[in-house]
């Protein structure tokens, strides 16, 4: 059997039908950057986030550009972000000559830890950027009311979690000063190549943002401000409108099939439960938890990667490499030991849990289009490893 870890030719051809007949309207209108699909998308976008702003944008990497130029972050400024993340949340940081100060994880959700942001902030603090990590929200009670202590804005790493409520049903980039989401092929949402979207519920940073995608410049060839060329193309705009009205029925059937992944791994003597910490004998492999699942809340993880934990990952991966079956690591090498960023020096025994996670982290296929039969083989094989290891 073979189970790909995504297959976006399976989502592509139940659309089929409807994106051509878009592409070929693009086609014909030539209106090829912005327009009427790029509008739509924001008022659709700003309604479903209950933000008062939506700006899509060129990618999820440029909105966090977009969000912390507009909020004036200069050389030399500080900028809190995880160390355990998709690099471009620390590299946009670095872009503008400030300094990304590393937090460690969290240990269930692998979330930002609120306390290691309390005790990183300092004087040169100018921004806070948790990542609502594989479609779960960081604990933002506690991130926003450290941030208001010390008046620091907080921007919502929101690539891997549109749509995601918070524990009191408010949803993720809603609730910090700015929300950056991603709309990279491989996200719940994806496009049909880079794409984003800026957040805000703030009169004026929207009016900031707006310009800013478009350097800057209103009216045409007069400039307020530096800005950059951030539009998002008219074709990604129409891709993210057809695809935008089946995005719930795509959540749901993800955490079906997460479900489904741990009732197995329980049923196989796996494991004895979501959100273990340690490995034993009746913990050979570590499941995610949905830490707001009990509050009771619509959209409280949308597994945007399903990730397991296991202490012989790399093993596992090529074993189940040659059962066809895709698995993929998030993340190998945390910030504070990449290359690029030597030159901060940071301490690695200050990050136990990230460095943990990128030794034992496995993401399985989960997209929605996967079968009952898929999961169980996958299950099945690693059951396999587990017991033959």
């Amino acid at each position: 059997m073979n189970v790909p870890l995504l297959d976006l030719k399976l989502q592509y051809a139940t659309l089929q039908s409807e994106i051509e007949p878009m592409m070929l309207n693009i086609a014909a209108s030539q209106v090829m950057i912005l327009g009427p699909e790029v509008k739509k998308l924001e008022e659709t976008l700003a309604d479903y986030c209950d933000c008062r702003h939506a700006i899509a944008v060129s990618s999820g990497t440029d909105a966090l550009l977009m969000a912390l130029m507009a909020l004036d972050i200069q050389p030399g400024d500080e900028v809190i972000v995880p160390t355990y993340s998709f690099f471009a949340t620390a590299g946009v940081v670095a872009r503008l000559n400030a300094v990304p100060i590393f937090v460690d994880a969290e240990p269930i959700t692998l979330n930002i830890s609120p306390e290691g942001i309390r005790k990183a902030i300092t004087s040169r603090t100018k921004a806070i950027i948790p990542v609502h990590l594989y479609g779960q929200s960081a604990d933002l009670d506690a991130i926003m009311a450290i941030a208001a202590e010390h008046n620091i804005p907080v921007i919502e790493d929101a690539a891997q979690s549109i749509g995601v409520q918070y524990s009191d049903g408010r949803k993720v980039g809603s609730i910090g000063a700015i929300g950056c989401y991603s709309f990279y092929p491989t996200k719940n949402l994806g496009a049909f190549g880079d794409a984003g979207l800026v957040t805000t519920n703030d009169d004026t940073l929207g009016t900031k943002l707006r310009l800013m995608r478009d350097h800057g410049m209103n009216p045409r060839y007069y400039h307020k401000f530096v800005g950059g060329n951030f539009r998002m193309d008219a074709l990604q705009g129409g891709v993210l409108n057809i695809k935008f009205p089946h995005l719930e029925q795509w959540h749901e059937q993800r955490r079906k099939n997460a479900e489904l992944y741990i009732s197995l791994f329980k049923e196989h003597g796996l494991s004895s439960g979501e959100g273990v910490l340690e490995f034993d004998a009746e913990n050979r492999v570590l499941l995610p938890k949905a830490v707001y699942k009990e509050s009771g809340v619509k959209n409280y993880h949308i597994y945007n990667q399903f990730i397991i934990r296991v202490e012989k990952r790399d093993e596992l991966r090529e074993f189940l490499k040659e059962k066809n079956i895709g698995a993929e690591i998030y993340y190998p090498i945390p910030f504070h030991r990449q290359e690029c960023f030597a030159h901060l020096q940071c301490r690695d025994e200050d990050y136990p849990v990230a460095n943990k996670a990128a030794a034992t982290t496995l993401a399985l296929p989960v997209f929605p289009e996967l079968t009952k039969e898929q999961i169980i083989y996958v299950v099945e094989m690693i059951k396999e490893f587990v017991h033959g290891s």
